[in-house]
């Protein structure tokens, strides 16, 4: 048998790996996790609601404008724009006073539709739409609006209270085929012809100039989404704004407010006499420093002349509670001093209470706990019971004080 060398053998490589490196359990951001699970719940929840929120702020909103042709709130006029799309007239929505020249020298004859609660527009630019628009339809304007336009109708008042619904009493066709309508909050105006007149008036809740250019509608409710389906007011506001196939829709915002011209100062809104009025002031102040700051000398304190005795206030007490037959209040106040009388007679002190008080005068007279108990805690019903109880209390401070 032959040996073989093995010292020239070939042997096989061998590799001798070092231990792995693994991370050590519960460490890294999925242990941490693992071990504050509800805390990273309630985070996570608390994220996501901010977001939410901040959503909500920052997301657009819908437009909000009273009597908007874009507004579908109770206070928008969008369905009456929808309705009058449908029936053939094209609404033209002016976001500003160069959208609304624009849309009414485009249009044929058109209708505008004119609500400048606040009084933005100045005269140049109210000339300026009446003369571009075929007729002009406003609703409840101011009478600065009224007086710009030259117009024959004027401001005249608010609708009574008592004049919930309104008849159209007058011939004008547009009001005679809608009816009633409702006057709450609505202003009424005087001049051309006046319909939906309160009792007693000349003035109504619609005035439309003799020439019939000219339509003042003095109750945004009749436009109004919430009110639209009540009474007459769908037939009013579709007969008053569709009459021609175009319809300019504008309600003047503070981009048309007028920042060209110089802003008035104080000085130049005052009136030329409260420059006069700052010195005056300054006088009658100092006239009434000086009058109401003379002394005659030091106060002096002095003890009243009167001194009302202890059985007076007593006998007024009991007058009192004797007209006002207030027996549970007597019996409270007659029943508080007798134990208060009977605490410093048996010397129990400031803090001792109704029963250690009652307890130490049985035991000091020989008597029952409950008999004393009874007497002191007794609840008279009739004025004659109450004086003979509180005669048999005084009689127990006086066994107590013999003693």
């Amino acid at each position: 048998m032959t040996d073989i060398d093995t010292a020239g053998m070939r042997q096989p490589e061998t590799s001798v790996a070092g231990p792995e490196t693994l991370p050590a359990p519960g460490r890294g951001p999925l242990g941490w996790l693992r071990r504050h699970r509800p805390l990273a719940v309630l985070a996570t929840v608390c994220a996501i609601a901010l977001g939410m929120a901040v959503w909500g702020q920052l997301a657009p909103k819908g437009d909000a404008t009273p009597l908007s042709a874009s507004n579908a709130g109770p206070e928008g006029a969008r369905a009456v724009s929808e309705i009058l799309g449908r029936h053939g007239v094209e609404v033209h929505k002016a976001g500003n006073f160069e959208a609304a020249m624009s849309a009414l020298e485009a249009g044929s004859s058109p209708t505008l539709l004119l609500y400048d609660r606040s009084g933005i527009l100045d005269e140049p630019r109210l000339l300026d739409l009446a003369a571009a628009a075929g007729r002009l339809v406003l609703v409840t304007p101011r009478l600065e609006t009224l007086s710009a336009l030259d117009s024959d109708i004027r401001q005249a008042g608010v609708v009574p209270d008592a004049s919930p619904a309104l008849v159209p009493g007058c011939s004008l066709p547009d009001a005679q085929a809608a009816g009633d309508i409702s006057g709450e909050s609505g202003f009424v105006y005087d001049g051309g012809v006046s319909c939906y007149r309160p009792s007693g008036s000349a003035a109504g809740l619609l005035a439309v100039s003799g020439d019939g250019r000219f339509s003042v509608l003095g109750s945004a409710e009749v436009l109004s989404n919430d009110g639209l389906d009540e009474l007459g007011h769908a037939a009013l506001a579709l007969r008053t704004l569709g009459g021609s196939s175009d319809l300019v829709w504008y309600l003047p915002s503070l981009e048309d407010l007028d920042t060209f011209g110089s802003p008035q100062t104080l000085d130049d809104l005052a009136p030329d006499w409260v420059r006069y009025l700052g010195p005056w002031l300054i006088v009658v102040a100092l006239t009434a420093i000086a009058w109401r700051g003379r002394r005659l000398g030091p106060l002096v304190f002095e003890p009243l002349p009167v001194v009302v005795k202890a059985v007076e206030t007593a006998e007024g007490r009991a007058r009192m509670y004797h007209d006002a037959h207030a027996v549970e209040q007597a019996r409270d106040n007659l029943r508080a001093g007798t134990l208060a009388r009977l605490a410093g007679k048996l010397r129990r002190g400031p803090g001792a209470t109704a029963e250690h008080t009652i307890d130490a005068a049985a035991r000091l007279l020989g008597r029952p706990s409950a008999e004393v108990r009874d007497l002191v805690n007794h609840h008279p019903r009739t004025e004659a019971r109450l004086v003979a109880w509180a005669q048999e209390l005084n009689n127990l401070e006086k066994e107590v004080s013999s003693r």
